[in-house]
């Protein structure tokens, strides 16, 4: 069975790079990805980082749309537990009456940056997200017009109107959005590069308790996972370990002033604990040779019961991002 593939991207910062220039590679890689074959292009939101520029996916999203011509742009994903159902309904049925037919709208529960960030989204208030479930509900019921008679806004529409409509994923690196997504009816999308364990179990789960719905028949899924791929094995480690400083990094406060240099992380005297770290963080990871990454693209495909694989690429130099992308294309969607 051929693999579909698709691109998430953080719209990450390099050291010594700006924001900007992060945000302008995002745009030209969703270009190259329509040209190379990928089947979606999600942005993500982060806050108050200073290693991630994207913080605002729907903003971005409608710039990719006026950069492309065929490929799905979406969300991987609107934090719903910071926003009102309905203003969410409305920024995506307006992204999907520019490009009908286009647009996904991942969702999910994170906070996506750290205490601070989230008390300035809720304006000091609880982010609420024990009643996540409750607003996916009130999501689905705006984007679908789906409000039932009994409700006190009845007859309210989340415009513009559109004859398409945006589709829902439900994102999710641990078993609660399995469970939401299966009792929903909603495709899911499970973040292996977030959560290096227990992911086939949360899509199994997910896989045998799917309810279908009006929105979806039929279970969807897409498992998302670092991928580093270069003309050798030998190259694609050289170029990962600057993941792997990266990823050390960010667990030290104060620590992520983007991603590091080649030479910075070889450079780095990691202790055992440190070491120990990053193969657990390889967990989460495909690196090597355009052969060994369609190799373990199909075992991973196997494992989570998907024929659909979304790609995370965090490198120092975008040339590497861009040949990474491209080698994979040539191997897996030529």
């Amino acid at each position: 069975m051929a693999l579909v593939l698709s691109i998430l991207d953080q719209s990450p910062i390099s050291e010594g790079k700006t924001a900007k220039e992060a945000l302008q590679e995002t745009v030209e890689l969703a270009v190259r990805a329509e040209e190379w074959g990928y089947k979606r292009f999600w942005v993500s939101e982060h806050h108050d980082s200073f290693h991630l520029a994207g913080s605002s996916p729907e903003v971005l999203a409608a710039y990719l749309l006026a950069k492309t011509k065929r490929i799905r742009i979406g969300s991987g994903g609107v934090m719903l537990s910071h926003y009102s159902p309905y203003k969410v309904a409305e920024n995506f049925r307006l992204l999907e009456s520019l490009a009908p037919g286009r647009i996904d709208l991942g969702i999910g529960r994170a906070p996506g940056g750290m205490p601070r960030s989230t008390i300035a989204l809720n304006n000091r208030r609880s982010r609420g997200v024990e009643i996540f479930p409750e607003k996916v509900d009130a999501l689905l019921k705006y984007v679908h017009d789906d409000l039932p008679e009994d409700d006190p806004l009845y007859g309210l529409k989340a415009t513009p109107m559109t004859e398409t409509k945006p589709t829902v994923w439900m994102l999710g690196s641990s078993g609660g959005g399995a469970k939401i997504a299966a009792e929903m009816g909603l495709p899911y999308a499970f973040a292996h590069f977030i959560n290096g364990e227990g992911g086939e179990k949360a899509m199994d789960y997910y896989l045998k308790h799917f309810q279908p719905s009006t929105y979806n028949k039929r279970a969807r899924n897409i498992v998302s996972v670092f991928v580093i791929c270069a003309e050798t094995d030998k190259e694609a480690q050289r170029i990962a370990s600057s993941l792997d400083y990266s990823l050390l990094m960010i667990g030290y406060e104060n620590e992520s002033k983007g991603t590091p240099s080649i030479e910075k992380a070889l450079s780095y005297q990691y202790s055992r604990y440190e070491l120990a770290r990053i193969r657990e963080n390889r967990k989460r990871m495909i690196v090597g040779s355009p052969g060994k990454v369609k190799e373990e693209l199909y075992k991973l495909s196997e494992r989570f019961q998907t024929n659909e694989v979304m790609l995370v690429t965090i490198t120092y130099d975008f040339k590497d991002k861009l040949k990474s992308f491209e080698l994979i294309a040539k191997e897996l969607l030529s």
